[in-house]
């Protein structure tokens, strides 16, 4: 892992993997790096909180492990689950080898690491040095919160069976969040917060030009002024980072090289994605592309 002396040195990192940090972000992922702490990335949809993990692990050299959460996860899902019909398959081979077999020895056979199922967050302790990305913590249960305390308290689970796992490196790990509900404030504190604004006009042309290396100057300016403006409207999904990418891939996919009317109006769909967002636009695209 690259050693870093200061935020402006990590934003370089970043930069090279064509994710355009500002000061706040390059600020937050450096002490995270340097303090050992998760970070607690909070912003709305499209802000870039996953792409700074995806970025952080391909501009520092460490594997990406990644948990999705939804609703409901639980340990078997996050954390590890025993192999039950390779446990059964060895129960009935060792019958089959020793009529007369130990019941101790046979029950601890079962619990070793041959049978265990790593799942993503034991998957990162093992691995690490690594980053682990806890994507969309607001999207699980009060009961995933509690799992996560003494991982993030001190890098290491404890399973009943088999005992510790205590990562030799504590994994850099990012945690996202939408904000749809609140996240405990016994999880928060054991994390650095930041939280990711949209980028600013000229960033976002600028970000659209890095990762679109054919866009002009001018596609990639009428692009992020109209996408300004979409956030502006009471849409049910403003349009995030990825949304604006998409729309001016569109566009050079169509051989455009400037946004009027007839295009916006047929390419909304690589930016809008609720057809009551996609009627209020076009009735609204001359003050769009003004």
């Amino acid at each position: 892992m690259t050693d870093l002396g200061s935020p402006e040195e990590l934003a370089a990192v970043l930069d090279g993997t064509g994710y355009l940090a500002d000061d706040g972000v390059a600020t937050a992922a450096f002490l995270a790096l340097r303090m050992r702490r998760p970070l607690f990335c909070e912003g709305e949809p499209g802000t870039g909180k996953t792409s700074l993990a995806l970025a952080l692990s391909e501009g520092l050299g460490l594997p990406l492990i990644r948990l999705q959460c939804h609703e409901g996860i639980d340990a078997a899902q996050a954390l590890y689950e025993w192999d039950f019909p390779r446990q059964l398959l060895h129960l009935r081979a060792l019958e089959a080898a020793d009529g007369a077999l130990d019941a101790d020895v046979a029950e601890q056979s079962l619990y070793t690491e041959r049978f265990l199922l790593a799942r993503p967050l034991l998957r990162a302790l093992k691995t690490a040095p690594c980053v682990l990305l806890v994507d969309e913590i607001d999207r699980a249960d009060d009961e995933f919160e509690a799992l996560l305390l003494q991982l993030l308290d001190e890098y290491a689970v404890t399973i009943p069976e088999f005992g510790e796992v205590r990562a030799e490196v504590p994994p850099l790990v990012l945690l996202t969040s939408n904000r749809t509900r609140e996240v405990h404030d016994a999880l928060k504190r054991r994390c650095l917060y930041h939280w990711l604004e949209h980028p600013g006009l000229a960033r976002e042309i600028a970000i659209l030009r890095r990762r679109l290396p054919g866009i002009g100057d001018r596609l990639a300016s009428q692009v992020a002024g109209a996408v300004r403006r979409l956030r502006e409207l009471e849409l049910l999904k403003p349009p995030g980072v990825a949304e604006s990418l998409d729309w001016a891939e569109a566009l050079l996919a169509l051989g455009r090289d400037e946004l009027d009317a007839e295009t916006a109006a047929r390419t909304l769909g690589a930016v809008l994605k609720y057809s009551e967002d996609l009627d209020r636009v076009r009735a609204k695209l001359d003050t769009l592309l003004s």
